[in-house]
């Protein structure tokens, strides 16, 4: 079998051909997903969230979560009344938006109680935007949720 230029440059076309068939069949296939479905009327109260932030910042006692074995314990300020308190949970799997989960506000006596078994196991941005009267505030962390076997 003789090799020329022209089977070179074939074989080299071809093997080009096959490289870019292969890599637009493994992007068609790679999930992406966004943070947000509407990121733009997200970006436009983007001001709204920084200022909910230097509110929380300012607060005397801060809000608090601690992941325990069995849940998420959420710890609102105590020197706020918990009638006035409202807002939203929200469980922000960067891996998987079918993972993200949310849940209203509902403080008794200062603290809200998420069990592990209504999130599935991974790793979540926790956004918490509460409310408590005409103020609003923000707090947000990295919490990762294990079940128990």
């Amino acid at each position: 079998m003789k090799f020329n230029w022209g089977t070179g440059i074939t074989a080299l076309y071809l093997g080009f051909v096959a490289m870019i068939l292969m890599l637009v069949t493994m992007s068609v296939g790679q999930k992406i997903d966004l943070v947000t479905e509407h990121y733009y009327d997200e970006e436009l109260r983007f001001q709204d969230k920084i200022d909910k932030i230097e509110r929380t910042r300012a607060l005397a006692e801060p809000l608090a979560w601690k992941v325990e074995e069995g849940g998420i314990y959420i710890t609102f300020p105590a020197n706020i009344d918990p009638k006035t308190l409202s807002g939203e949970i929200g469980f922000y799997c960067p891996a998987d938006d079918k993972n993200d989960r949310k849940f209203d506000v509902q403080p008794g006596e200062h603290a809200q109680f998420i069990p592990a078994a209504s999130i599935p196991e991974g790793t979540y941005h926790l956004q918490i935007d509460w409310k408590s009267g005409a103020q609003t505030f923000w707090n947000e962390g990295v919490v990762t949720i294990k079940h128990s076997k």
